[in-house]
């Protein structure tokens, strides 16, 4: 169920009515069943993969708490196992098979290619058949039959595990909280990726409607809403006109394409955010916040910092500490920054774009320890509180920005030919070809004020006020206005639903 639809805002306004005439038990069941039901109207037939997850990781979870020595790692492990597998094989086993008979090809092993494609072929036909009711040709049909968030939810689903296993977490003895802790509907399908010492507390909690929680809750839907359909959904016109036939346009053309797109993924992603955390929000649910002005950033960590925290924190944690982070020497350090960043590139997407992206952001990273070291040898070490003149502080973040607008170029292209076209016309300002403009100057010029109103609340890191009532009926009918008027009502999905 798209939240960007009238079924997503019935359904909302249905379950939480529901919600608030109910006790403590009825709200879970609640919750639950409207959270069943909201997943299943993607595809029925995946929540069956879903329970399989929430079934493991829960006997796992009690297991974990009473198994004490080695044998508790060995828990962790199978685990860890079951649901990585689950993932990697509804979304890379067509990537890796190929890859790997791609290489076989090379090297002159064209049989044991052939076998291998023919086996994955197979095996694939016959599991997914279980799950499809039409025709399933080959393992390369897989990124079209993904269970919709399935990386989110097992990555929270493992978040668990890993936090029992640290004994940082009781184990959930009740099933049914354990169910709503990995599908809870509002941030199901994209995050925030939470961490079970927040979210399932609170589902032991009575939560007494709250009239403040609720405006404000209303008021993040609100400005949510307006970054997808009103910016996102418009920047997409011209983003997908230009970037699904690079080829046909010029360096100029498709700068400006990549710029739409930096706010278009920016504002799509936060808004599904601020949709999912409004909605909980109005129920009196907190979740984390995933975004903070990141392009604002003074730096590439700054943006990490900054951009899907929840999804940063969780491969801080759960991947580049346990692999020693930076305490076992430099070159281990840049390793595992650069392992990290390719491990979260290719856990957006099962293609070389993904792995790009993120091998670059990575390499980022080491440049800017390396260029941090190098300044502490000088004998320069900057001041943390030492506020820096406003001029370093724009070239700061303009450099900034630059990169990561780079890096975004392999995320949306449809291949990496594709992406080093793109580049190279932009880098060149190729004016070879003719000028096609998706967009007429009016909507152009309309899309840049609306990106440049974003900037100016991300720069003050503007809340929208709720406290007075008045206040809030204005500015609510106000956003409700501008987003029917100014809305792109094409049920247009949002791009981390895909991941």
């Amino acid at each position: 169920m798209l939240f960007n639809s009238l079924q997503f805002l019935l359904f909302f306004v249905i379950v939480t009515l529901a919600y608030y005439r109910l006790g403590w038990s009825g709200r879970w069941q609640l919750l639950l069943l409207a959270s069943c039901y909201f997943y299943m109207v993607f595809k029925p037939v995946y929540i069956l993969i879903l329970g399989l997850t929430i079934v493991i990781d829960y006997i796992a979870g009690i297991w974990l708490e009473q198994t004490h020595g080695f044998a508790r790692r060995w828990l962790l492990i199978v685990s860890l196992i079951s649901n990585l597998g689950i993932l990697a094989f509804f979304k890379y086993i067509g990537f890796f098979t190929e890859n790997i008979a791609g290489l076989f090809n090379f090297v002159g092993m064209h049989d044991l290619a052939e076998t291998l494609t023919s086996l994955s072929n197979q095996v694939f036909i016959k599991v997914l058949g279980i799950f499809r009711q039409n025709t399933v040709t080959s393992f390369k049909d897989n990124m079209s039959i993904l269970p919709i968030g399935l990386s989110f939810h097992t990555f929270q689903a493992m978040s668990y595990t890993i936090e029992v296993y640290r004994g940082n977490q009781k184990a959930e003895r009740h099933f049914g909280l354990y169910a709503l802790y990995v599908m809870f509907y509002p941030q199901l399908v994209a995050g925030p990726i939470e961490r079970p010492q927040n979210v399932l507390p609170q589902f032991h909690q009575y939560f007494r409607y709250d009239f403040e929680n609720v405006k404000a809750g209303l008021m993040q839907m609100a400005f949510g809403f307006f970054k997808k359909l009103v910016i996102a959904d418009r920047l997409s016109i011209a983003v997908n006109a230009v970037y699904n036939q690079p080829n046909q346009h010029n360096g100029l053309t498709l700068l400006v394409a990549t710029f739409f797109f930096t706010f278009q993924i920016y504002c799509d992603f936060s808004g599904y955010s601020d949709i999912a955390i409004g909605a909980a929000r109005v129920m009196g649910f907190d979740l984390m916040e995933n975004f903070h002005a990141p392009y604002f950033s003074q730096s590439i960590t700054e943006f990490w910092r900054r951009w899907h925290i929840s999804l940063s924190t969780w491969f801080r944690d759960y991947l580049y500490i346990p692999l020693g982070g930076s305490r076992r020497g430099e070159f281990r350090q840049y390793f595992n920054l650069l392992f990290v960043f390719l491990a979260s590139g290719l856990w957006h997407g099962a293609n070389w774009t993904y792995v790009i992206w993120g091998g670059l952001n990575g390499l980022y990273q080491i440049l800017s320890v390396l260029k941090d070291r190098g300044l502490k040898k000088l004998g320069y070490i900057p001041d943390k509180n030492q506020t820096a003149m406003p001029f370093v502080t724009i070239i700061n973040v303009l450099i900034t920005f630059g990169l990561i607008m780079l890096t975004w170029v392999f995320f949306r292209a449809a291949n990496v030919h594709d992406a080093f076209l793109i580049l190279h016309r932009i880098v060149t300002l190729s004016f070879n070809v003719p000028i096609v403009t998706p967009l007429n100057t009016t909507e152009m010029w309309f899309s840049v004020g609306l990106i440049i109103i974003l900037l100016v609340k991300e720069y003050y890191y503007l809340t929208i006020p709720t406290r007075r009532t008045s206040h809030f009926y204005a500015l609510f009918i106000s956003l409700v206005l501008l987003i029917y008027f100014f809305g792109v009502f094409t049920s247009n999905q949002f791009i981390y639903f895909q991941f």
